[in-house]
């Protein structure tokens, strides 16, 4: 039996635009508590990047959903979407 599998890694690139900076500082610091040692963020002018280096395809996935919706409910609380630009 062949012992020679190699290790998959999956990464991945997720962007949120926001309408201002000020929009999507309030979500990055929102999210950042969760995302600590699973994603890794970073905010530039209204732009959130983050990015998942995982695995597996699988681990990925629930990543980026649990990203997303961890992002829409902090947008319900904070009101983000009422704001006026």
């Amino acid at each position: 039996m062949d012992n020679n599998f190699k290790v998959m890694k999956v990464k991945s690139e997720t962007k949120l635009t926001y309408k201002n900076k000020k929009a999507a500082k309030i979500i990055y610091d929102t999210l950042e508590v969760d995302n600590d040692n699973f994603v890794e963020s970073k905010i530039d002018g209204a732009i959130i990047t983050y990015t998942t280096d995982n695995s597996s395809l699988s681990t990925t996935l629930a990543t980026i959903d649990d990203l997303i919706v961890c992002e829409l409910l902090s947008e319900k609380i904070t009101m983000i979407n009422d704001e006026q630009p």
